[in-house]
């Protein structure tokens, strides 16, 4: 059976590529980078320049880049690492529809007593751009944390709104983005947004498992959360995967160079699913904003089937061959519904009759038919 793979956003195939890149070093190196004889500075060498890769891809400064285990330790080095050391006692601003590591980040700041506001939504998954740019000039913020693009109805926030409302502020908040899900779909412009911190995963884009990044603006301050070596500028101690790191490099060069073009290809096959799937099963209802605007991801699609668990149904759908997901990957152990739908005003039952639909580059127009074909007759199927 050939599978068809609708679950980009939990994860996207290994590319070529990246998997030759990681094999070639692999083979070519055996030393530790922080190691000062030459099989140490040969393999220092492939994680500078696997740094000065992931910078000019990002249009920052290699020195902003630090590499971590992967997009969940990068969003709480970006978190935790800018704000609990803070010499006063400031908060946290966040949304109600982070990703399962901000809820968790969020969650370590309120034990430590600091305080925490989480912004709502609307019904598209929206949200208040005043309210959220009037908050985070709050003097008691400290951090503003606002996800890139949701990952699972797949909303754009408008983080470089409340970026340029912050900027020249006296004693302002910093800006953290979890962009695990913008990068290589929309145009990430750390500069142009003016965040301090973004977070990043290679295995989103077509790299290896395993592999974070965290970009850190020139002059911000964080606290390691993990002590005991010098690693990453003394932020993020531990020996370097220099192969996985070397791979995530040219993943993420591929996916930003790429991108524009995917993007236009990926809107054509969302605009193709919703049609086709309106026409197999006429209850279907979109989560998030409309099908066509601007502000969601190309590559995403989340709905809703009446009647239907979606938990169950990616079960079903796995044993056609069809790969998708109920919500995040990180949450698909879950019995609780998704919460990002429950923010956005679903009852319990409608967010747990949720499908998430999300391609990558390997995605073809006739997965998406397929798919919708096999779908259509399971919902045939007696219950």
């Amino acid at each position: 059976m050939q599978r068809i793979h609708l679950d980009h956003n939990a994860t996207t195939p290994l590319r070529p590529e990246a998997r030759a890149e990681f094999l070639a070093v692999l083979d070519a190196l055996g030393g530790n980078p922080s190691s000062v004889h030459a099989s140490g500075r040969a393999a220092r060498a492939v994680l500078d320049r696997a740094r000065e890769r992931v910078a000019a891809a990002l249009d920052v400064h290699e020195d902003e880049i630090v590499f971590t285990s992967g997009g969940t330790e990068a969003i709480h080095l970006g978190v935790l690492g800018a704000l609990l050391p803070a010499a006063r006692e400031r908060g946290l601003l966040t949304t109600a529809v982070e990703h399962a590591a901000g809820l968790g980040a969020a969650e370590t700041i309120e034990r430590s007593g600091r305080p925490v506001e989480r912004l709502g939504v609307d019904r598209e998954g929206r949200l208040d751009l005043a309210v959220a740019i009037e908050r985070a000039r709050r003097p008691a913020v400290g951090l503003v944390s606002i996800q890139a693009a949701n990952n699972e109805v797949g909303n754009l926030h408008p983080v470089g709104e409340v970026g340029h409302a912050l900027r020249d502020r006296p004693n302002r908040a910093l800006l953290h983005t979890d962009a695990v899900q913008a990068l290589g779909r929309v145009p990430v412009r750390l500069r142009e947004w003016k965040v301090d911190l973004a977070s990043f995963s290679a295995h989103k884009v077509g790299g290896p498992l395993g592999v974070g990044i965290l970009y850190r603006r020139k002059g911000v301050s964080l606290a390691p959360l993990l002590r005991g070596g010098g690693q990453e500028g003394g932020l993020r101690p531990g020996t370097e995967n220099v192969p996985a790191i070397a791979a995530a490099a040219v993943a993420l060069e591929l996916a930003v160079r790429e991108g524009p073009e995917q993007a236009v290809r990926w809107r054509g096959l969302a605009r193709e699913l919703w049609r086709q799937l309106l026409a197999s099963c006429p209850d279907v209802q979109l989560n998030g904003p409309p099908i066509d605007a601007d502000d969601r991801l190309p590559n995403t699609v989340n709905v809703m089937l009446p009647g239907l668990d979606g938990r169950t149904l990616v079960a079903r759908l796995d044993l056609e061959g069809v790969e998708v997901s109920a919500g995040s990957a990180c949450a698909s152990g879950s019995l609780e519904p998704s919460h990002v739908l429950l923010a956005m005003g679903r009852a319990r039952e409608e967010a747990r009759a949720a499908l998430r639909l999300s391609f990558g580059r390997t995605t073809r127009g006739e997965d998406v038919h397929n798919a919708v074909e096999i779908l259509g007759r399971i919902r045939q199927e007696p219950r």
